[in-house]
């Protein structure tokens, strides 16, 4: 029997305080004391510390999942079917213990605990361990746009994930580029929006870059540390052009 089967037959108990045990108990239907929140095991053996370590990430990702579902205010089919399809064609879980994770699920949907609390008692557990903490990011990304959207109120969440991990911004901006292409920074480098016209974003890039052309930079006599500067925002003002000609089309 695995680990999940064991725990939700009962032959096996854990311990697991916070927000994240009293969406476990609720979840199984078992009791835990009101001080620590401890699984009553009765005779039952106690996880190891890896098996638990595993237990805390399942519990963590379904309960972090369920409250960004709900981050804009319901939970559509879609979304249901995006973390079900997780499920199944992600991390291949067998019928119990896709059982367990709706469960989980959606117990946490209309809990008074917050995602932060859930964010942060994950962190506490992982936050030795970077690949655990990408991977959360990556699971929320994965399924935040599986609609081929990551709203607002979706990637406000996510951020909140991001500053308690302690991500840098490049990191978070890396692991996020692997599900949607970060366009946006390329219209500010540009001073436009990605509503202008064709028409109005080509103006905009002549004039930048005849602005920061390295020849007409060097016949200003500006210090050589600010040329540089202007080379490289010559490349980037390019590069984001390159871009967004790609995305819309221009030709």
């Amino acid at each position: 029997m695995g680990l999940f089967g064991k725990i939700i037959g009962g032959t096996i108990g854990f311990a697991m305080a916070g927000p994240l045990g009293a969406i476990a108990g609720a979840a199984l239907g078992h009791a835990f004391d009101a001080g620590n929140q401890h699984y009553y095991t009765a005779e039952a053996p106690r996880l190891s510390a890896g098996e638990e370590a595993q237990f805390t990430f399942f519990v963590a990702a379904f309960s972090m999942l369920a409250k960004l579902a709900r981050a804009d205010g319901r939970v559509s089919k879609e979304e249901i079917d995006a973390v079900e399809n997780f499920m199944v064609y992600d991390l291949n879980l067998n019928p119990e213990s896709k059982r367990l994770a709706m469960n989980i699920f959606h117990t946490a949907i209309d809990s008074p605990e917050n995602f932060n609390a859930f964010a942060t008692q994950f962190y506490s557990q992982f936050r030795s361990q970077h690949q655990m903490l990408d991977l959360m990011i990556d699971i929320l990304l994965r399924v935040s746009i599986a609609d081929s959207i990551l709203s607002q109120s979706e990637e406000k969440l996510i951020l909140s994930a991001v500053r308690i991990f302690n991500f840098s911004d490049d990191k978070y901006r890396k692991l996020k580029s692997k599900y949607i292409q970060d366009v946006e920074k390329y219209y500010a480098v540009l001073g436009c929006d990605r509503n202008d016209s064709n028409e109005h974003i080509k103006k905009q890039y002549r004039k930048l870059v005849s602005d920061y052309h390295p020849d007409k930079i060097a016949s200003k006599g500006l210090p050589e540390e600010f040329a540089k500067f202007a080379s490289d925002k010559f490349r980037e003002i390019q590069e984001a052009y390159e871009a967004i000609k790609k995305e819309k089309g221009i030709r």
